[in-house]
């Protein structure tokens, strides 16, 4: 006898709703789902897609038209719940716009729970575009079988980050003028971790020694070359996932 199928098939579009979904309930598409549904996907009235909402996990549900040119869809049966994310957190510098969201779209891909944007004395861009690093997550997250996002922290100054600092975390903070290295300190230090990450011009001397004060900040090494901000974060992610994250098995 033949195998059933999936369903839905993994070659169904599968698209992120910003609102709690449940099996049986309908929820009206924004004009961009319809679109790409429409246009993009060529789907019709009764076409699966698959949908999650970053609270109860991923449902199969299928487009209805809904008169006027609008469209709607109905939830299906659950299909994952929302998956379990480690808890790592990545705090960095804000960079050149593109690298930083860069950034962001592996920060989801990795599985990091939280992005926490940081000022600090080198920092030169100021300002954060929330909704532009939130579109790349979910683009990352879509189609990376994803169903959970990162959460995206209001920017805060360096030394406000390192005062709340909680006392049951780890923070590995790449530090350019040397630490111990990544992999063997990572491994010693299990359990609850931030990265953080200095701007393009690195941390300046006051900045290094009030976070080597505080009792849970380890400084590590990345090896032997220098790494650009952005770089530097995708490689100290993998390190920690690949370590005591949800890589070491």
């Amino acid at each position: 006898m033949p195998a059933t199928p999936a369903w839905p098939p993994k070659s169904a579009p599968r698209l992120f709703v910003d609102r709690d979904l449940s099996a049986g309930g309908d929820f009206p598409l924004d004009p961009a789902h319809a679109r790409y549904l429409l246009a993009v996907m060529r789907k019709g009235e009764g076409d699966v897609f698959r949908a999650f909402d970053d609270r109860t996990g991923e449902y199969s549900a299928e487009l209805r038209e809904a008169g006027k040119g609008k469209w709607a869809a109905r939830v299906g049966e659950r299909i994952a719940a929302r998956e379990d994310v480690p808890d790592l957190w990545l705090c960095l510098s804000p960079i050149q716009r593109d690298n930083f969201a860069l950034v962001a779209e592996k920060a989801c891909e990795l599985g990091v729970r939280k992005f926490q944007p940081v000022e600090m004395h080198r920092t030169v861009v100021r300002q954060v575009n929330d909704s532009r690093l939130h579109a790349r997550m979910v683009g990352a997250a879509e189609q990376c079988e994803r169903t959970a996002l990162p959460e995206i922290a209001p920017m805060v100054r360096l030394e406000r980050l390192l005062a709340d600092w909680p006392q049951d975390r780890a923070l590995f903070f790449c530090d350019e003028r040397g630490g111990s290295p990544a992999r063997v300190t990572m491994e010693a230090h299990p359990g609850p971790a931030a990265i953080l990450i200095g701007p393009e011009g690195g941390f300046d001397d006051a900045e290094n020694a009030a976070i080597r004060a505080v009792p849970q900040a380890i400084p590590i090494s990345l090896g032997p070359r220098i790494l650009r901000a952005e770089t530097a974060a995708m490689a100290a992610i993998a390190l920690w996932m690949g370590t005591v994250g949800d890589w070491k098995d």
